[in-house]
């Protein structure tokens, strides 16, 4: 697949089918994502991969837990910023209301985004889930590193013809998921991501992006 049609056609799938990823595809794709760029080459990336009955398991337990109201987990970091400023916020609004009404679901009917919602913590139905993790001593541009490691992963997934969900909502449950891997007690889950081939019956909306001159600025001749 051209580079090119992998950025243009990669996007957050929601809705997978059941049709499982063969390992040898998972190790090929992670061990040229290896390559991807980090300063002074410290690689940062922590990457759990599950799949079969042990991702069974903990799908089962998280959505359990979210069903039944339990409080997340403590924040190891802040998603958002409390106040998101103009124009981030209206993004994120934009975003919101372009995915319910893509599943049907008014902006007033709680219950059914709640449903939707809990979708996160079954992968949307996908067979195969990377859990990326960074040690909490690193700084910010480690975690831009760990960034530019997850777009590589998923980009490779294009070219092998799946699809993916990166999914920070699994920090969260991030104690759900440390039952299950028991990651060494000085990382912390930065995002899950959901894996496999896409299911065409599930409605989406494909999100727009920002005209080119409202967030890139030429210089020079």
């Amino acid at each position: 697949m051209d580079v090119y049609e992998a950025v243009k056609s990669r996007r957050s799938v929601r809705g997978f089918k059941d049709e499982p990823v063969e390992r040898e595809v998972l190790e090929r794709v992670l061990s040229a994502a290896a390559w991807s760029p980090s300063g002074s080459n410290i690689q940062p990336w922590n990457t759990y991969v599950m799949t079969g009955a042990l991702l069974a398991e903990l799908k089962t337990s998280a959505v359990e837990r979210v069903a039944h109201g339990d409080p997340w987990d403590k924040r190891q970091y802040e998603m958002y910023p409390h106040e998101l400023k103009p124009p981030y916020g209206e993004r994120r609004s934009a975003f919101g209301k372009e995915r319910y009404s893509a599943l049907g679901i008014a902006r007033e009917d709680w219950e059914a985004r709640q449903r939707a919602a809990i979708a996160n913590w079954n992968c949307f139905g996908a067979p195969a889930a990377l859990f990326c993790y960074i040690d909490r001593d690193l700084g910010l541009p480690q975690w831009a590193d760990v960034g530019m490691y997850l777009q590589t992963i998923m980009l490779l997934l294009r070219a092998e013809g799946l699809h993916s969900c990166p999914q920070m909502a699994w920090s969260q449950v991030r104690e759900t998921v440390a039952e299950v891997l028991s990651p060494p007690g000085g990382l912390i889950l930065f995002c899950g991501m959901s894996i496999g081939y896409e299911d065409p019956t599930v409605s989406y909306a494909r999100t727009g992006r920002a005209p080119l001159g409202e967030t890139v600025t030429f210089l020079g001749d």
